[in-house]
């Protein structure tokens, strides 16, 4: 089947709209200077501009007062020393005598407020016979805006000092909102000094602060920080924004404020109490009132319904007057000392107080649920199934709506595909640039693209559904010039049909779960986190099972982890990297092992090191001998103009032919070895390989990796003979067509190709829908790199006593070299047993291993056996090595020369 692109969709060099680098760059360039140009006019306007002053206003009321205080005087706000001014509303009570002072009652806004906002319910409870203060709380209203600390627990030393500056003695404390807190530590600070605390719509405990997390809230707290800073002093507003409600101290005051002590001090609190709160409260849940009402034993709960008033959070601006009757009669019984008391409470609410077991946590609603819905969407750019699951579990566990959580997550994978859209429509070169070659692979594009190209928009729908497709393919649609209209809604309507689903099914399980664990009660995240992870594997251990790919797939994963031999290197080589200490300890060296080869430049051959130079200096050292020639016919190809490496690749071309091997000059594993049979290959490896690179004659025929050594004599031993440590057959695996499956089918249905189908598909990404012929053989790999999909087998059986002696005559002139592998072929295998027409590709220094450890027969024992006689025999060379005056390379040189390779890999 043709892999043309369809003509509904043109190809990406005929594509219009996109947008060239040089053009972008040009416009960035200017937006910038016009954003800093406005940026420097706007402060500069803010400067000479007097700030909007809500202390002009302020104190045209009759009841504002102003004084300085020293912060910090009872060690609980900060140590700076600063004098901070401190603004408040007073009422003086209508009937008043000297010989009974009247009760002092002290009203503590939210955040953001200030003591106007209890100008209706100060006046009220004034004419009730109480004097009544109004703190403005530093940061807020005409007190000072700069403060070290706008916590709660610093709100309330500066009422402390406020109340020290009246000479007030006792006061009853009133908290609304985020002032409930500070109530509470203002009676933590003077418990002789508060008579009593009403909390109005206010918070308490942490559990029921937004997503109920202290560290999860401060993170948002945080990012609400950051992102007003950003608008304040960010964006050129030219004073508009420099006296909104939400400002930096309002971002602060909930940043530098910690709940979690709050219910210990209700649990611990002895005081009368009034919890005043409304049942349809957004803000603050009902949920939160009942719990406090449960840790105060002796405490009054009363809703804002009972009193005839709205149950909202912000009844004290509509119904200030039923407040304000509510809390003087509170306050007289206080007075009159029949408010109960911890010690008047009942024993069943004083063992209630005593459980760990919190009322039911509330749904989320208002601020908490808009905060959900939009960590859901930013959580999809991060992974959009494992969103969908955790979605599913919030709605389980009763803390989301279900179509909360389904808006959140469809349109923040709805927005996120449309982003990767928008990357497409850069056009091919911005992708190929850093960062975006991170986030989108190049070849997997090109795959997508193709697979567009046969079967159109239907892709789109498919791709939802189909793990490991969508990324490519939305960025392959924009590099096609799919229209934005048809991509959006061939888009959306895959992303309602599964994430309602995911969330749905989700749910379901997670109700299962939930049901048999009580202690999610007390909001355990762990027991959260686990069902995460369990619903998430069967999620995906279900979608793979729908199709054949998919189970296919699956079996290919379970190969890769119950055969060590594909194993990743973090998994498998542990134990050997303990032994290697083990021999560090021993020998008191490190790096003694980097003493092996002396000849080796970058510590023996350890990383880093130059295959041209060893190449050469072989070449060099068997001039003369009867394996002379041995080394494949290479040349060095340093950076430079790619003209003229192109000049130089085509002259060794046209004297040694197709194909040729290009690969850099410093590297391992295999990677970036490239088999080049034409100079449209070649000019695409040099196009990205700007490093120096090597060019090599591509030798046919079997290859081995022989690991060979010898151990040098010393004054107290005598040499060890030369020995041939491994031999690796290294196998180019294929599949045989039979004339109706696609190349990926014979991939994924081979019983072995199918462990490393990820490395064969990603290979031969444009000719898996080709349909080779019935017996035609297709090769999967070039390279015998395990890593890259060759077999490896164990070859020692290969050994004779002429392949000895073929290897002494290539390693014994070898000056410098003791311990390594060399990479090798010849015409045939027998010829490897006979010890004729072998060529030497590559050699490798002292971290080459024995690497007929991967045959699919050697147990995980015997290979840790083979590593670790290895690494014992590569210490004991290099320790005779220093005893000839060889000094290994030390510690600090060796990780800076490893962290040097990996930075410029």
């Amino acid at each position: 089947m043709s892999g043309q692109p369809s003509p509904t969709c043109p190809s990406p060099e005929t594509t219009r709209g996109h947008v060239s680098r040089r053009t972008l760059r040009s416009v960035a360039i200017r937006c910038l200077a016009v954003y800093l140009l406005l940026l420097a006019v706007s402060h500069l306007v803010r400067w000479w501009r007097s700030p909007a002053d809500s202390e002009t206003a302020a104190t045209s009321l009759p009841t504002f007062q102003t004084a300085e205080l020293a912060s910090g005087q009872d060690g609980t706000i900060d140590a700076t020393g600063r004098v901070v001014r401190l603004a408040w509303h007073e009422w003086m009570p209508s009937e008043r005598t000297d010989a009974v002072p009247s009760p002092v009652v002290v009203l503590l806004h939210g955040s953001p407020g200030d003591g106007s906002n209890f100008d209706r319910m100060g006046s009220v409870l004034a004419q009730r016979g109480l004097r009544v203060l109004a703190p403005d709380l530093p940061g807020f209203g005409a007190s000072s805006r700069d403060v070290a600390d706008y916590s709660i627990l610093a709100h309330a030393g500066y009422c402390l000092a406020l109340l020290d500056h009246l000479g007030v003695e006792t006061a009853h404390a009133v908290g609304f909102s985020m002032g409930g807190g500070v109530a509470l530590h203002l009676e933590a600070l003077a418990p002789t000094r508060v008579e009593s605390v009403t909390l109005l719509s206010a918070i308490g405990v942490q559990e029921m602060e937004l997503l109920g997390n202290y560290t999860v809230n401060h993170a948002i707290h945080g990012a609400q920080l950051a992102a007003l800073y950003f608008l304040f002093e960010g964006f050129p507003h030219f004073g508009v924004l420099d006296s909104p409600m939400l400002d930096i101290p309002y971002a602060r005051n909930f940043f530098d404020t910690d709940q979690r002590p709050l219910r210990d001090l209700l649990r611990s609190f002895s005081d009368p109490m009034l919890i005043m709160h409304g049942e349809e409260d957004f803000l603050v849940p009902f949920e939160a009132a009942q719990e406090h009402r449960r840790l105060v034993p002796h405490s009054r709960l009363v809703t804002f319904s009972s009193l005839g008033a709205p149950s909202s959070h912000f009844v004290l601006f509509e119904e200030p007057t039923k407040l304000a009757v509510a809390i003087s009669s509170f306050v007289r019984e206080v007075e009159m000392g029949t408010a109960m008391k911890r010690s008047d409470a009942s024993a069943e609410r004083l063992l209630a107080s005593e459980s760990g077991t919190p009322v039911r946590l509330p749904r989320a609603s208002g601020p908490t649920l808009v905060v959900w819905v939009l960590l859901l969407a930013v959580a999809t750019l991060l992974s959009e199934d494992l969103t969908c699951i955790a979605a599913g579990l919030l709605v389980a566990q009763g803390s989301l709506g279900f179509a909360p959580a389904v808006i959140g997550c469809a349109s923040g994978i709805f927005l996120g595909d449309l982003g990767l859209y928008g990357l497409g429509r850069l056009g091919r070169p911005w992708l190929e640039r850093f960062p975006l070659r991170w986030i989108v692979r190049p070849r997997s594009v090109r795959r997508a693209e193709l697979w567009f190209g046969r079967r159109g928009p239907v892709v789109i729908f498919l791709s939802r559904f189909l793990p490991g497709t969508r990324i490519a393919t939305y960025v392959a649609a924009g590099l096609l010039g799919m229209g934005f209209l048809r991509f959006a809604v061939s888009l959306l309507v895959p992303v309602m049909l599964w994430v309602p689903a995911i969330v749905w099914i989700s749910g379901k399980l997670g109700q299962r779960l939930f049901v048999h664990v009580q202690v999610l009660e007390a909001h355990s995240w762990p027991i959260f986190l686990g069902a995460l992870a369990g619903v998430w594997i069967l999620v995906g251990f279900g979608r793979s099972l729908v199709t054949w790919r998919g189970r296919r797939g699956f079996v290919g994963r379970w190969i890769r982890w119950t055969r060590w031999e594909f194993w990743p290197p973090w998994l498998f080589y542990p134990p050997v990297i303990v032994y290697i200490a083990w021999l560090a300890l021993r020998h008191r060296s490190a790096t003694l092992f980097t003493a092996a080869n002396p000849g080796f430049e970058a510590g023996g051959g350890f990383v880093g090191e130059s295959k041209s130079q060893i190449l050469g200096r072989l070449d060099s050292c068997l001039r003369g001998t009867t394996v002379e020639g041995a080394v494949a016919e290479f040349e060095i190809i340093p950076p430079g103009p790619l003209p003229q490496r192109l000049k130089s690749a085509k002259t060794f071309q046209a004297r040694h032919g197709w194909p040729v091997v290009l690969k850099p000059d410093v590297g391992q594993r295999g990677a970036g070895v490239v088999i080049a049979r034409s100079d449209e290959d070649v000019e695409g490896y040099f196009v990205h390989a700007p490093d120096s690179a090597i060019i090599q004659v591509y030798v046919t025929g079997p290859e081995l990796g022989i690991f060979w050594l010898r151990l040098p004599a010393t004054d107290a031993n005598p040499a060890g003979p030369p020995q041939i440590f491994s031999v690796t057959d290294k196998r180019l695996p294929e599949v045989v067509g039979d004339g109706k499956s696609t190349l990926e089918s014979l991939i994924l249905s081979d019983p072995r190709a199918v462990a490393m189908a990820p490395t064969y598909l990603d290979q031969h990404y444009d000719q898996l829908e080709n349909v080779p012929a019935e017996g035609e053989s297709v090769h999967l790999v070039e390279l015998g790199t395990h890593c890259r999909g060759a077999v490896f087998l164990d070859g020692r059986h290969l050994t004779t006593p002429q392949l000895q002696t073929a290897m002494d005559a290539l390693g014994d002139p070898f000056q410098g070299f003791s311990f390594g592998r060399f990479d090798l072929r010849a015409p045939s295998l027998d010829h490897f047993r006979r010890g004729e027409g072998i060529r030497v590709l590559e050699v490798n220094g002292v971290t080459s291993e024995a690497t007929h450890i991967y045959d699919p027969h050697t147990s995980l024992l015997d290979a840790y056996k083979t590593l670790f006689e290895q690494w014992r025999l590569a210490f004991e060379i290099g320790r005779r090595q220093r005893q000839q005056g060889h000094e290994p390379i030390g510690l600090v040189a060796l990780s800076a020369m490893a962290f040097r390779f990996l930075a410029k890999r």
